[in-house]
């Protein structure tokens, strides 16, 4: 078993038992300070640790003056703000428990089932988001009232604005000043704070259940670990209620007086994506949150940006990667030994390319932290090359949520780093049983950040914690100087025909990373003799590959072609290919199916932290995962896969 202990610097912070507290305390030492930036008629404005303070106790008076008490439930669904932060403390303080939802979701059974189930009294919203809770109202007995950050153009039935919740607390504290003071004052640490809703694949979600204890314990592991200065700033660019940024991105850096930006709103979702360069030059944050589908966005703006200057950019840019390759290695042996002899050409790399990609970042970035999900060694490694470490992680929402990380003093380059301070881990077979250090298991942890459980689903409850334990179903390793491996996730599992196991997410990735022709790929065996997979071609890449080939893609060449060049790609995994060995073949896909629409939060094929919603797909395609076992489906050129390559080519 491997524990860390939380070294002495951090005590007094690890004493805060409740998030009210931990807020009060930051708010006292960092009062003047800007906590959060936002774009206000075309500029950015900022609001002190103590502007936000204010604005918290008019809230939680005014939920209080609602009739607000310990334990009521009250929902939150909006866009990243600082109405959302007010709204969260603003519950807490008052004493009940905030429900955050998703505003990427657009089912409506599955918002009414998470304010049905969580029982939610009070859901507060913004005007974007109001038409999903309006249009449910009469079917949530329970919820009482609709508060909404912004007024909607038309009226729409009894709803209460935000300003006027505002209004109300600040009149309820005039007439009684410590109203809001002891309503948080009478919190513990084991009071509930949040109720997250997972994503959910084919059954109902689950209510993760986690008390002020749970995030302050976690914000005390994660600061040991990022030391963080009040100078710190960031763009917050995941969804606020992520458990990665909630924890890291809001109450994390709080805790240490530093100050994040919200992501301003664009007239669409997609120009609010592409507006997020330009946001980042603005704000020029010290470190950036980030995912998996993040980070490879970002690399693909910079290689594109690359390529417009012409093939000369191009060589000299790869060159650099190969020589920034060399000189860091996995990050712990970086410039020693014979690597020293790459620092004088790496430092010219530096001057007439890196430093002037920094540029695009705002000048000040540090690093990246990574989570969410597994993340490519090459996109450590590329993203190390042009100065701007990305430090992978690994947590759960369950465990509130980070559990390892690697850091700018201690990481190695595809490993989720060291074990936060005051966690245990051990590494389980499937009986349970700890297996020794270096053996593949699930990763089983336990420590104050672990939640208390699922809401209303002892069932559940009952399977993931024993004896305080929380089975994470992960999968992965522990190596013998302290860095976890993850493997990716025991439920997504290859299973052979001979019961032989073993995880896509890596294969997946590192396809994706190596095949600009493939966007997205999800690999499927239960127990068959071969594996397949479905696969989501890159349009752009595929026309401009097809075009230096001589192949116009409006000639009746083009379809046949296109799968040529999807098949050459998966072909280079196999016996005599240029990265034969690097998996099993028994891993690689025999066949595959093209597929012209993506994996999209939209269609639910991605959950809200991008990561494939894998039983979902798999049911949605099972016919043509059965086809892919046939003669016909084994043919690249299947009538289908030509129906579908074809759809890919015309769209523009």
């Amino acid at each position: 078993m491997l524990t860390h202990h939380t070294p002495s610097t951090t005590m007094a912070l690890s004493t805060v038992a409740t998030l009210p507290a931990l807020f009060e305390q930051s708010a006292d030492r960092f009062s003047p300070r800007p906590m959060i930036l936002e774009k206000v008629d075309g500029a950015w404005k900022s609001f002190t640790y103590d502007d936000i303070r204010i604005l918290v106790h008019r809230c939680a008076a005014g939920l209080i003056r609602l009739g607000v008490k310990k334990r009521d439930r009250v929902a939150l669904i909006s866009e990243g703000r600082k109405e959302w932060v007010v709204a969260e403390l603003g519950i807490l303080y008052a004493g009940g428990v905030n429900v955050p939802i998703s505003v990427k979701i657009e089912e409506l059974s599955d918002l009414h089932f998470r304010l049905s189930h969580a029982g939610c009294r009070i859901v507060i919203a913004s005007g974007n988001q109001a038409r999903k809770i309006l249009g449910m109202r009469q079917k949530l007995p329970e919820l009482e009232r609709i508060i909404l950050f912004d007024a909607l153009p038309e009226p729409a039935g009894e709803v209460t604005l935000f300003a006027d919740l505002l209004e109300d607390g600040h009149g309820a504290l005039r007439a009684d000043p410590a109203l809001a003071e002891r309503a948080w004052r009478s919190l513990a640490g084991d009071d509930l704070a949040n109720i997250c809703y997972t994503s959910g694949t084919v059954a109902d979600p689950k209510g993760i259940i986690l008390t002020h204890r749970n995030y302050t314990a976690n914000v005390a592991q994660s600061t040991t670990l990022y030391p963080l200065p009040p100078t710190a700033r960031t763009l917050l660019v995941l969804p606020w209620d992520h458990a990665f940024a909630h924890t890291c991105g809001i109450y994390a850096l709080s805790s240490t007086g530093g100050c994040f930006a919200c992501v301003p709103l664009g007239r669409t979702p997609m120009e609010t994506l592409r507006n997020i360069p330009s946001n980042i030059k603005e704000v020029r944050p010290t470190f950036l949150m980030s995912v998996p589908a993040l980070a490879k966005n970002f690399r693909k703006g910079i290689e594109r940006a690359i390529r417009e200057k012409g093939p000369l950019a191009e060589r000299l840019f790869s060159l650099g990667l190969l020589v920034a390759y060399a000189y860091n290695g996995t990050g712990s042996g970086r410039g020693d030994r014979w690597r020293m002899l790459l620092k004088a050409p790496l430092g010219l790399f530096e001057l007439i390319l890196f430093s002037r990609i920094r540029q695009n970042f705002g000048g000040q970035m540090e690093y990246f932290i990574g989570g969410g999900a597994l993340l490519d060694i090459e996109l450590q490694r590329f993203f190390y090359a042009i100065g701007i470490p990305m430090y992978q992680g690994y947590g759960l929402t369950e465990a509130s949520p980070v559990i390892s990380a690697n850091t700018p003093t201690s990481h190695r380059l595809g490993s989720s780093g060291r074990l936060v301070p005051e966690l245990e881990l051990k590494i389980c077979n499937e009986k349970g049983e700890r297996l020794p250090v270096g053996e593949r298991g699930e990763i089983v942890v336990r420590g104050e950040n672990v939640m208390t459980g699922y809401w209303r689903n002892p069932e559940a409850t009952a399977e993931t914690l024993r004896g305080g334990w929380l089975f994470t179903g992960d999968l992965g390793y522990m190596s013998a100087d302290g860095f976890l491996y993850v493997l990716g996730r025991e439920k997504s599992l290859l299973i052979g025909h001979d019961g032989e196991k073993d995880s896509p997410e890596g294969i997946e990735e590192t396809i994706t990373e190596n095949s600009p022709h493939i966007d997205q790929i999800m690999l499927h065996n239960d127990q068959s003799p071969s594996t397949v997979a479905l696969l989501v071609p890159n349009r752009e890449v595929l026309v401009r590959t097809l075009k230096h080939r001589g192949i116009p893609v409006e000639s009746p060449q083009a379809p046949d072609a296109a799968l040529r060049i999807l098949e050459e790609d998966l072909a280079a995994y196999r016996t005599g290919g240029r990265h034969a060995g690097e998996f099993p073949d028994r891993w690689l896909p025999s066949a595959f199916a093209v597929l012209s629409e993506p994996f999209t939060e939209q269609n639910r094929f991605l959950n809200s932290t991008l990561k494939m919603v894998r039983g979902r797909i798999a049911q949605h395609y099972a016919g043509r995962i059965v086809t892919l076992y046939t003669a016909e489906g084994r043919n690249v050129c299947s009538p289908q896969n030509r129906v579908e390559i074809e759809t890919v080519l015309r769209r523009e």
